[in-house]
């Protein structure tokens, strides 16, 4: 069994996919490989590919695009290592990222995922995302987001679970606990992986050394009524599939909450509420809102299911989800005010 595999999902990233797959193949790591799962692209990116780097890459094209998990779970499949990494074409990896990610792992058995520091691409002392936080009705977002990189979390050693942008996951734990929901097609499957991962017990370190840079959503774009859909659908699934009983009876007051405060951001420009308001317009907002509740409701049934299976895994407990929410908070606040 190699010890690694790294896992690029391309999907039309012509322009930028290039210089991921190559800040990957400059890694210091013995015994990486470097996996391209191309996902149906049109823009000839797989060509591109195939030009610059050869033999030195495996390439797997997929007839359609899948999604972001199941297309993930297409080169988690066809790799054969103790641990995958995954990165977004939209991401470059610097020197050192992927030894530092494994080493992590290494440290502790008990690690099965392993969260990079992610900063943006274009301003390299701004955080991306540093690990993720936690709203109470399932919303999640990326910890330090926006932050200036002044080392604030180069002490810290645990995160709640790694960015789909950049991460490490443990074989054993993926055999253990299964790969990527892939009905959610965009957004929230690594949330929804990373925090059933941990109500079953696995850990998940944070390594600030392995650092990435990231295109926010360059692939959807980061205000767009589409991601907006995605985002509010798979949260609620998420929730549906992965909360104690009491939370769910709680979560519409707290996404009431939430919604206040967003609508707050948007009536004084604040936020990405307001960003999309600004693009669109607040019906937009509204609109998207409820199509992306009728489509959760649609898919209860298949969310259920899913429910009852993660519940028989090995040492889940959905009580954990306690902890988890006290140690990685994401306020009403912060969820709507913060881009």
């Amino acid at each position: 069994m190699r010890l690694a595999t790294a896992i690029v999902l391309n999907y039309n990233g012509r322009g930028f996919v290039a210089e991921c797959v190559a800040s990957l193949l400059e890694q210091d790591l013995e015994d990486l490989d470097v996996l391209v799962v191309d996902n149906g692209s049109t823009d000839g990116s797989a060509e591109e590919l195939e030009a610059a780097f050869g033999a030195r890459i495996r390439l797997l094209r997929t007839a359609r695009n899948l999604g972001w998990g199941a297309g993930n779970n297409v080169g988690i499949r066809a790799s054969e290592s103790r641990y995958v990494i995954l990165v977004n074409n939209d991401a470059v990896a610097a020197p050192g990222f992927a030894r530092q990610l494994v080493a992590a792992a290494e440290a502790r058995p008990g690690v099965g995922m392993v969260a990079a520091k992610v900063l943006d691409h274009a301003r390299r002392d701004v955080i991306d995302t540093v690990g993720h936080l936690l709203h109470r009705d399932g919303l999640n977002r990326g910890r330090g987001r926006l932050e200036t990189d002044r080392g604030q979390y180069d002490g810290e050693r645990t995160a709640l679970f790694p960015s789909g942008a950049a991460g490490l996951y443990r074989r054993a734990m993926l055999d253990a606990i299964g790969l990527f929901e892939e009905s959610y097609f965009l957004y929230g499957d690594d949330a929804e992986l990373g925090l059933r991962a941990r109500l079953a017990g696995w850990e998940c370190a944070l390594a600030p050394e392995a650092v990435a840079f990231h295109r926010y959503s360059q692939s959807v774009g980061a205000h767009s009524a589409r991601k907006a859909f995605f985002v509010e659908r798979n949260r609620v699934w998420l929730a549906l599939e992965l909360f104690p009983v009491g939370s769910l009876v709680a979560m519409p007051g707290h996404t009431a909450v939430r919604l206040l405060h967003h609508a707050a951001g948007a009536a004084s420009g604040v936020g990405a509420a307001a960003r999309l308001a600004g693009e669109a317009s607040a019906l937009t907002l509204v609109a998207v809102t409820l199509r992306a509740w009728l489509s959760a409701l649609a898919g209860l049934p298949r969310a259920l299911r899913a429910r009852k299976r993660v519940a028989a895994l090995p040492g889940f407990d959905r009580a954990r989800l306690g902890d988890l929410l006290r140690e990685f908070p994401l306020s009403s606040r912060e969820a709507a005010f913060k881009d």
